[in-house]
């Protein structure tokens, strides 16, 4: 049986169950689909950012692998690096159930989960007993609902986490968390990235890894200027453009109505400008990973093409199965070549 046919299989029974137990059955299938297809290497679609070596751009980004269960079955079925969590210091079940929704006719997930992870002790016992295997492993982490100091929560995570990461990604744009979006106003992120910037340092004094800021789309041109110059200020690894968002465009489906941040095809145009307007506002000293509303290959190099040096897809996944990212690798190769580029890093920023 070729591996389509069998995740053809799998996701017509996934699609019989709701959406967020099909979420865990996916999770759990991951490590088999892997072993049995393991994705070739392709040197073409190597890249370096931040100082890291990514064997390809196309990342798998945080909320699929909440609890850093599976961020080696993720690489082995193509992806170039995996972002794990979002993870925050205390365990927290998250939102009430229902909280997870396909809008199938849109492409589309919304969601409303609330972090749900199972704390940031028992991701670091997974996260230290997977040190020293190859790959790029980013953990994104967050803050707890019900904390009272959540710059406390950030520092705390990144003292824990640094030794552990790749790089570590800083969530403050999630629409679920009460309060978090907050966090991106100029006066706030600056004094949440110089906590995080000194735990990481009294973690690693040897440096540790970039930083990268998730941010969303859902900004005013100001808030955008203010964003770019600080991470530039305060040497940010990358930008994470973008999250989830809390508009909506006309949609299809039923669940159009609920609650919580929308993802997936409807979030791409949005997600493409917003990129497009943190490369403006950082002249591109900055690198960014694009996200939001990717699915395909020529989705990814449009992106790439606008300011990204990374991307990452996660709700297409829900529709085109885990081997996604080597089908965009796959597309990208072709790409490249159809417009003249050796290499990745030339195509950035070159629409």
């Amino acid at each position: 049986m070729s591996a389509n046919v069998m995740y053809a299989l799998l996701t017509k029974a996934l699609f019989r169950l709701d959406p967020e137990s099909a979420h865990g059955m996916a999770l759990r299938s991951l490590p088999l689909l892997a072993a049995l297809t393991p994705a070739r290497a392709n040197p073409t679609l190597a890249t370096e950012v931040a100082g890291i070596a990514f064997p390809n751009p196309v990342g798998m980004a945080a909320g699929f692998d909440k609890d850093g269960e599976v961020p080696d079955a993720l690489l082995k079925v193509g992806f170039g690096f995996a972002e794990a969590g979002s993870i925050t210091p205390l365990p927290q079940a998250g939102n009430p159930k229902p909280r997870l929704f396909r809008l199938v006719e849109d492409r589309a997930v919304i969601n409303r989960m609330g972090f749900n992870n199972g704390g940031g002790e028992a991701a670091r016992g997974r996260f230290a007993a997977r040190l020293g295997r190859p790959g790029v492993l980013g953990i994104n982490i967050g803050a707890n609902k019900d904390s009272d100091d959540r710059v406390a929560d950030y520092a705390a995570m990144a003292r824990m986490m640094a030794p552990l990461a790749t790089y570590l990604a800083v969530n403050i744009s999630s629409p679920n968390t009460p309060g978090l979006r907050a966090l991106q106003d100029e006066s706030a992120l600056t004094g949440l990235l110089d906590a995080v910037n000194e735990a990481k340092a009294q973690a690693c004094p040897e440096g540790g890894p970039p930083v990268f800021l998730k941010v969303a789309p859902d900004l005013e041109p100001a808030d955008i200027d203010a964003i770019a110059r600080i991470a530039i200020e305060r040497k940010l690894g990358a930008l994470i453009v973008s999250n989830t968002t809390i508009s909506r465009p006309p949609l299809k489906s039923a669940h159009a109505g609920e609650t919580g941040g929308l993802s997936g095809a409807p979030l791409k145009d949005l997600a493409q400008q917003r990129l497009r307007d943190f490369r403006k506002a950082t002249g591109g000293a900055l690198p960014l990973v694009g996200v939001g509303g990717i699915a395909t290959a020529e989705d990814a190099w449009a992106r790439i093409r606008a300011g990204a040096s990374l991307v990452q897809v996660y709700s297409a996944m829900v529709y085109e199965g885990p081997y996604i990212a080597r089908s965009i690798c796959k597309g990208l190769e072709r790409l490249m070549k159809r417009d003249g580029f050796t290499t990745i890093a030339e195509a950035v920023g070159s629409e």
